[in-house]
């Protein structure tokens, strides 16, 4: 005898509906079960990442503020030092983030030498100090207290923005660079050539929005060699701004995360790519604000008119930033009034 659910659709068809939400349900526990196992998040951590509202993060001021450090990596000779030196800032009061550029030529008394070389320094002294001296030295620059830290290798970087797809990068200014390096050319003799003209390449970039990849979007960031104002270390920090920007826009684009596998290889490729001091816990919270926050725009500092170059001669040749008022004191103040 059949049920009596049987004889009426609606009740069938509440009943089909029923098990299917019961099986997706089974299925996005699996999911969830597998993503926490991948990410090594733990139900407390998880808990913990829903219901804080940032009281666990380090703070000062009303801000967590960490330490963007980006270097060329690999075997060669400074593969440690950070080309990309970068603040990012999050305002629990107004629930918005900011960038500020900190120029890797700027000397630094303590270390004698410039700024860039203050996370290899303090790797020499210990494994793991890198990350300590690199946020004493750029704290001492720009006043700003810094509470993590976050690395990543330039290979790293392209892997990333690879696995998402390709980002969007409004190029604010065109340029030329024909001595851009190629990759693995650094020790080649060019058979002879006085000039190593072999080991570089030029590239070319056309105001506009561009859609890039990771090899473009790098060689977009690291480009040194242009004529005029973009061969500058201030227009890198500039284009290293855009480039964030523009992955930031990326995150948030629903197609990046629409499967458990999407999900995994994003998380995989930033695994691999980025290493910092801060506890999953940490990261997961501070991703949270960052996803409720003010996603439209992110404030671009920069502070490159309160910096002078002197005479290389001083410096052995080499080129270097100083503060033109001779000491930092301008640039705390500056930085201190435009995040408020």
């Amino acid at each position: 005898m059949r049920k009596k659910w049987l004889e009426r659709p609606w009740g069938f068809l509440t009943t089909f509906a029923s098990l299917l939400l019961f099986v997706c349900a089974i299925v996005a526990i699996r999911d969830v079960y597998a993503l926490l196992s991948l990410t090594h998040v733990t139900i407390p951590d998880m808990y913990a990442i829903v219901t804080s509202k940032g009281d666990s993060l380090k703070q000062e001021n009303g801000r967590t503020n960490i330490l963007l450090l980006g270097s060329g990596g690999g075997t060669h000779e400074g593969s440690d030092l950070t080309d990309t030196i970068i603040i990012f800032s999050y305002s629990y009061a107004s629930k918005s983030a900011s960038l500020i550029s900190v120029p890797r030529d700027i000397w630094s008394e303590t270390l004698k030498d410039k700024i860039n070389s203050a996370f290899h320094y303090g790797e020499e002294k210990a494994k793991g100090g890198g990350y300590a001296m690199a946020r004493a030295i750029v704290s001492e620059v720009t006043g700003i207290p810094l509470h993590y830290s976050v690395s990543m290798e330039f290979f790293g970087f392209k892997t990333v923005i690879n696995t998402v797809g390709g980002i969007d990068v409004l190029v604010s200014q065109g340029f030329t660079d024909s001595e851009y390096p190629i990759e693995g050319k650094e020790n080649d003799a060019c058979n002879g050539d006085p000039l190593y003209r072999c080991r570089y390449m030029t590239v070319v970039f056309i105001k506009g929005r561009e859609h890039m990849n990771g090899d473009r979007a790098l060689a977009y960031v690291r480009s040194r060699h242009a004529d005029g104002v973009e061969g500058t270390d201030f227009a890198r920090s500039k284009r290293q701004q855009e480039v964030l920007s523009a992955l930031k826009s990326k995150f948030f684009d629903p197609q990046v995360w629409y499967s458990l596998e999407s999900i995994k290889n994003v998380y995989t490729s930033l695994d691999t790519a980025v290493n910092t001091d801060m506890a999953m816990k940490e990261i997961g919270i501070l991703g949270k604000l960052f996803w409720l926050s003010e996603r439209e725009s992110i404030a671009k500092i920069s502070f490159e008119d309160l910096l002078m170059s002197p005479s290389e001669d001083l410096y052995e040749g080499r080129y270097v930033l100083l503060p033109q008022s001779g000491t930092f004191d301008a640039i705390h103040t500056y930085l201190k009034q435009k995040l408020q």
